[in-house]
């Protein structure tokens, strides 16, 4: 298995983005390849490029956050982006994970791989790791800001599917995100999106409101991407001001109780609230619906975001994901 790396995307590249993919061909086994600049990343990687057989693709340019994502795409043929893409289409690569500019990242997926026969629009499904349980995927998570009944009820199939399978859950529980739980409420999208989810073949068990996201009633939470977003966004902010906060508390502790920060986390039961409001801890988002394995990194991402994305990467490939996605996909149009 080989996954391609996007070493030039994201606000920390290269060298935290190198340093994840070094510490996941370590971790996971899987075969790394860098795409981005060839002598720069020879540096950064030095003597691990031999010891773990890491391959290196030379990417001359680079899409920056503020571009047009379609155009850049097009007209930036030896980005990073685009060569990622192309690794996983010409079956070098089995998946591809960037923290780049992710307007960039799905429509190369589009325009590169293209869509599965079938699907509308891909999204982009991201789990939220809020709960001491199994994680809840939130779908669409940012790649479709206008969208259709039609649109949320294939994204409820797709995210339903990809949690069954990587997952291991038989009958995923569907909510549709809305500002109260009564059939009525919600604005026009949410109301005949749930007409349709109440007709449709999937475990749907009803709306969702946003303060009751972390209780654990659903498998996959259904938006339009929009507000997919803001969701992912808004919890990202909280759990970085939380961790904040209890550094802050942890200085004062550690300094009077001379224990270092992880040991008084520890001892105050508190290690496991940081992983779960952590967006390091779920890596990225997988765009499901394209014909290939793409999973978008946070922009931000550190070494430890790209250990864990890269570790997404590998299960969904090692789920075959995207062929049973495919397959179920060709029974429900043929």
């Amino acid at each position: 298995m080989l996954i391609a790396v996007d070493a030039a995307g994201g606000e920390n590249a290269p060298r935290e983005i190198v340093k994840g993919a070094i510490k996941a061909a370590q971790e996971y086994e899987v075969d790394i390849a860098l795409v981005g600049d060839k002598a720069v990343l020879h540096v950064l990687a030095g003597r691990e490029i031999k010891k773990l057989n890491l391959q290196i693709f030379e990417a001359t340019e680079i899409i920056a956050p503020n571009e047009h994502p379609m155009r850049a795409v097009k007209s930036k043929p030896n980005s990073s982006i685009v060569i990622g893409t192309n690794l996983v289409r010409d079956g070098v690569a089995s998946a591809f994970v960037s923290a780049g500019n992710t307007g960039a990242v799905v429509c190369a997926g589009l325009l590169n791989l293209g869509k599965i026969k079938g699907i509308e629009r891909p999204a982009l499904g991201s789990f939220l790791n809020i709960t001491p349980a199994t994680p809840i995927l939130l779908i669409d998570a940012g790649a479709n800001a206008e969208c259709r009944p039609s649109h949320l009820v294939q994204f409820a199939h797709l995210g339903s599917t990809y949690v069954k399978h990587l997952l291991d859950i038989d009958s995923p529980r569907v909510r549709l995100l809305s500002t109260g739980e009564e059939e009525s409420k919600g604005n026009r999208l949410t109301r005949e999106s749930y007409n349709l989810l109440k007709k449709s073949q999937l475990n749907f068990v009803g709306s969702i409101e946003g303060q009751d996201i972390s209780n654990r009633t659903a498998d996959v939470i259904v938006t339009d991407g929009f507000t997919g977003n803001i969701v992912l966004k808004t919890i990202e902010g909280m759990g970085d001001n939380f961790i904040n906060m209890l550094r802050q508390v942890g200085h004062v502790f550690s300094t009077a109780y001379h224990l270092q920060g992880r040991s008084l986390l520890h001892d105050l039961g508190l290690g496991s609230w940081v992983k779960r409001v952590d967006y390091r801890e779920y890596g990225g988002a997988y765009l499901v619906g394209i014909n290939g394995n793409i999973i978008v990194a946070h922009g931000r991402s550190q070494a430890k975001a790209i250990n864990n994305a890269i570790s997404l990467a590998k299960q969904t490939v090692e789920r075959d994901i995207c062929r049973i996605i495919r397959e179920g996909n060709n029974e429900q149009t043929d």
